[in-house]
């Protein structure tokens, strides 16, 4: 693939859902490397049910799912709402202010994971985005810009 360096080992934020679950394979048959899956726990209790299983059995090496709950509430939550975060005069940014967290608990993986040389975060729009860690990017543009 032309302008795409070759990756060895990745931390891909995983929610188990058709993206995150498809990219994992993806990652495996296209760069052939490992893939350590990372969720955060802000909550979504049902959706973390069987998520390990299903996390290894489409390929991924390690998943850890980290307990962000109090630490999201006490640094995201409450001053997001005392900022007065909505939306419209209608809409709590409920999806939006758990990415930050989410992302910061990705590069403690990271860091803990000796050969880490990418993080990812799939979305549909863009199989795989942000795929950036500084040091190697999967895509043509240079590290830390977006498209």
């Amino acid at each position: 693939m032309k302008g795409i360096t070759m990756v060895k080992k990745a931390v891909l934020a995983y929610s188990g859902g058709l993206d995150t679950s498809v990219i994992v394979r993806w990652l495996i048959e296209t760069y052939d490397c490992e893939v350590v899956c990372f969720a955060a726990d802000v909550g979504q209790k049902e959706e973390l049910t069987g998520l390990k299983e299903k996390a290894i059995n489409t390929g991924a090496s390690k998943i850890y799912i980290e307990d962000l709950r109090e630490e999201f509430l006490t640094d995201y939550v409450f001053p997001t709402m005392q900022a007065g975060a909505i939306y419209e005069h209608k809409y709590l940014l409920g999806t939006s202010f758990a990415r930050p967290i989410i992302a910061k608990g990705q590069v403690e993986i990271a860091d803990i994971n000796t050969g880490v040389d990418c993080l990812l975060r799939a979305r549909a729009s863009n199989a795989a985005s942000d795929p950036c860690t500084g040091r190697r990017c999967l895509n043509e543009r240079p590290c830390g810009t977006r498209r």
